[in-house]
């Protein structure tokens, strides 16, 4: 028999899936929002969070679909020949640039759970392949909380604007701990609170949705670090893409900031976190 917060985690879990099942459909969105959809572009979006045209360019038409807080491959050393993991990769794209660095020899694998991302990224994957004759990618379904992959096989592993939706964030940690290889590495761009949220936007489902109302403390995040059993080397918090939602006046912004105290901003409570961690040898 179910407890009440397995049924809550597993609630989360299906508002998260069919939202983010829209959005494959739709074809991207700004702010991991149905809501918000065209506004600002993909690769604006990906431009604040410290994305270069080099990355850019190339990719298969429709994989940036604007979900990033954050480039992860940017500060993940990413070298010939390793493995890459990538923890909710949507439509591929930190997949398919991943795939560039790692090159031939290497391999990059995203896990997602939602069934229309996953057909999105495997379609994208045939174009990437005829573009960089690279065959080096591939797409599993999963969790990331179970992620179907070995043992100690994954060199990196990175993730954006994704473990903030997991209602089981510290299960999400120990998966990461245990498909690293000894001395593997962690690079993950993800949203953090400085500060708890009010009730009534934490309460929120375009909030959760939108990666928000999911977010944990910053001290928080580092402690599920440590519980896993990772050494953690850095969190960087980067408010600037906050700063830059709440100025494009996006409409998930415009909400959160009509329900927070008078005279405080998004960014007073929201920050994208730069994560980098390793599991020792």
């Amino acid at each position: 028999m179910s407890s009440k917060h397995e049924d809550r985690d597993e609630e989360v879990r299906g508002i998260i899936r069919e939202q983010y099942g829209k959005i494959a459909k739709q074809g991207g969105s700004c702010c991991c929002s149905s809501s918000c959809c065209g506004t600002p572009p993909a690769d604006a979006v990906a431009t604040v969070v410290g994305y270069s045209n080099e990355d850019l360019a190339g990719l298969p038409a429709g994989a940036n679909m604007g979900l990033s807080c954050g480039n992860p491959t940017a500060f993940a050393s990413l070298k010939p020949g390793e493995v890459v993991l990538d923890l909710g990769s949507g439509g591929g794209f930190d997949v398919f640039i991943a795939a560039r660095k790692v090159g031939a020899s290497g391999r990059a694998i995203g896990v997602d759970m939602t069934p229309d991302m996953l057909d999105k990224a495997r379609r994208h994957a045939l174009s990437f392949q005829k573009e960089t004759g690279l065959s080096n990618v591939e797409f599993r379904l999963g969790e990331i909380e179970h992620l179907p992959v070995a043992d100690s096989s994954v060199d990196v592993v990175i993730s954006n604007c994704v473990i903030n939706l997991s209602p089981d964030k510290p299960q999400v940690w120990r998966e990461i701990a245990r498909v690293l290889k000894p001395g593997g590495r962690v690079s993950v761009s993800d949203l953090a609170l400085l500060q708890p949220l009010p009730d009534a936007v934490r309460e929120s489902v375009q909030a959760l949705v939108g990666c928000i109302a999911g977010a944990v403390l910053v001290e928080q995040t580092r402690e599920m670090i440590r519980s896993a059993g990772l050494i953690e080397d850095a969190l960087e918090a980067k408010s600037e893409y906050i700063a830059q939602m709440s100025e494009w006046s996006d409409p998930l912004y415009q909400e959160i900031a009509a329900s927070l105290p008078s005279g405080t901003k998004p960014n007073d409570y929201v920050t994208s976190l730069y994560i980098t961690a390793h599991r020792l040898l």
